[in-house]
């Protein structure tokens, strides 16, 4: 799988959103997204109310790309160490040995993370930013492709220490999976009546198709007129009156890579002006710090964004 043709061919990512479609039912477009930032070579926050398959999603993204996977449970007496590892003396060899932590796998699922002390969520920083991890002076390289997806739950506040922004500006989407209707939940349980369908989940391509796809989004073409559409997005963020610290052209730039990835799975070799506007929420939601006097006033940063895109005008429309 060299470029854009043959992607399209194999028919590759569809091949997975259907594959997660078995365990995650009617949860297509969340199952879209977690492969848009997979594919952007970035990290996903999967904030929602208990139950609804945070950790199923992360599971069933790992088994259909035939991605190593390990689960890290937050909590508060987590130690740094125990994310990225740490040096043994070993007494055969009279040497210090690197036991390789969980983070050190293709996917990682922080599960609660909000659960840790900001002294072991800040252990993810480096690993999330530089693709690799620091143990006692000494740089180990984290596996291609790498991905972190982290959960929290939305309603629960006491015991947790919230997210700072320099962390969440590391995610590059934050979704959220709703509750199922009700055909949906019904399916849901008779699918888990008598086996977990995550348990009969087979790999549809391997880690190495990932990291090709990775490369044949970076050539998607994006016009010069729609990374002007994306950067008056961000600069309107900084400017609106409820936004007390607007996006960094960190999160321009993850538009523009999520813009190339929803192309192409959207089958296309360019991206459209709404490609960009479908992606700008959980791109940008996560990122925008409201006023004190907006949060008061009940204004969230859905709202904001929605707002900001009510105000400028799309190109070509």
């Amino acid at each position: 799988m060299k470029n854009f043709e043959e992607v399209k061919k194999v028919n590759l990512i569809d091949k997975i959103i259907k594959n997660i479609g078995k365990v995650i039912i009617g949860k297509k477009h969340a199952a879209e997204l977690s492969i848009v930032a997979m594919i952007s070579n970035g990290h996903l926050l999967i904030e929602d109310v208990p139950g609804v398959g945070k950790t199923m999603l992360a599971r069933a993204l790992a088994i259909s790309t035939g991605c190593d996977f390990n689960r890290i449970q937050f909590t508060p007496d987590l130690l740094p160490s125990d994310i990225t590892g740490a040096s043994i003396y070993n007494q055969k060899t009279e040497s210090f040995e690197f036991r390789p932590g969980p983070v050190m796998a293709q996917i990682v699922l922080a599960d609660e993370i909000n659960r840790a002390t900001p002294k072991v969520q800040s252990a993810l920083l480096e690993a999330m930013g530089e693709m690799q991890t620091t143990v006692d002076g000494i740089t180990h390289l984290l596996p291609s492709p790498f991905m972190v997806i982290a959960t929290q739950n939305s309603i629960e506040y006491e015991g947790t220490f919230p997210l700072p922004e320099a962390q969440l500006d590391r995610f590059f989407m934050r979704i959220s999976l709703g509750y199922p209707d009700i055909k949906e939940e019904v399916s849901i349980m008779d699918d888990r009546e008598r086996l977990d369908p995550i348990n009969q989940l087979e790999p549809v391509c391997s880690a190495a198709d990932i990291v090709e796809l990775q490369k044949v989004s970076e050539e998607i073409y994006i016009d010069d007129v729609i990374k002007k559409y994306i950067v008056e997005i961000s600069d309107n963020t900084r400017r609106h009156t409820d936004v007390a610290l607007g996006v960094s052209p960190r999160a321009s730039i993850s538009m523009m890579k999520a813009g190339k990835s929803i192309a192409l799975v959207m089958g296309r070799d360019y991206v459209m002006p709404d490609d960009i506007k479908n992606i700008v929420p959980p791109v940008l939601s996560h990122r925008v710090l409201l006023t004190p006097s907006a949060r008061m006033r009940n204004v969230n940063q859905y709202g904001v964004i929605q707002e900001v895109l009510d105000n400028i005008p799309v190109p070509g429309k």
